[in-house]
């Protein structure tokens, strides 16, 4: 595999950005780019960072992952959702937005899950990257100190998403009726980076 953007690996700064996420999905007007709402967005100061480049950098990174929902989707987020419901669909979009994410929900997450191995060691997240790395050039160019920043960003991210406990522990994802039915409208298998739902 050559390099390319199969891997994106931007996630590595801040985390799954929840309330912000949510103030930029309701700046965001239908048919608007996203581009354009990075724009009123940094006029608006959506995001609390000193420095501007950081700034538009962070929404850059909200803004590619808040495009991955549909406009169904969105309106939950900002109109409907309670908080762990926000927590859940933020972690969706996460998922649909980087690869990488996607498939360590599913191959390690939803795995470890199923053997009843809820603890999640940082070593499974090394074991992964090195077991992607053999066969991407892209990943294995990535410095010691970039996958430890990755490592560091991905498990909080999933503890923002409740998808692990502050010590590490995977829980069991509880996805309410109304979210649940959202998102049999699209895709129904992406309940695969839910630990413990049935796909």
């Amino acid at each position: 595999m050559t390099q390319s953007d199969n891997y994106r690996m931007s996630f590595s700064t801040g985390g799954l950005f929840i309330n912000e996420s949510v103030e930029v999905a309701r700046l965001h007007e239908q048919g608007e780019t996203w581009q354009d709402t990075i724009k009123r967005a940094m006029v608006a100061e959506t995001t609390s960072l000193p420095k501007s480049a950081s700034n538009r950098r962070t929404l850059r990174e909200i803004c590619n992952r808040l495009a991955t929902l549909s406009s169904e989707e969105l309106a939950f987020l900002t109109d409907e959702a309670d908080r762990h419901e926000q927590q859940l669909l933020l972690w969706l979009a996460a998922c649909r937005a980087y690869r990488f994410v996607r498939e360590f929900a599913v191959e390690v997450l939803r795995e470890r899950h199923l053997s009843y191995l809820l603890d999640l060691p940082l070593e499974s997240f090394d074991q992964f990257f090195d077991a992607k790395a053999e066969w991407d050039d892209h990943l294995d160019s990535i410095n010691e100190n970039t996958r430890k920043k990755l490592r560091q960003v991905m498990f909080r991210m999933m503890r923002e998403a409740a998808i692990i406990s502050d010590d590490n522990k995977i829980q069991t994802t509880y996805v309410s009726p109304r979210l649940e039915k959202l998102f049999r409208r699209t895709n129904a298998t992406e309940f695969a980076v839910f630990p413990g739902v049935t796909v």
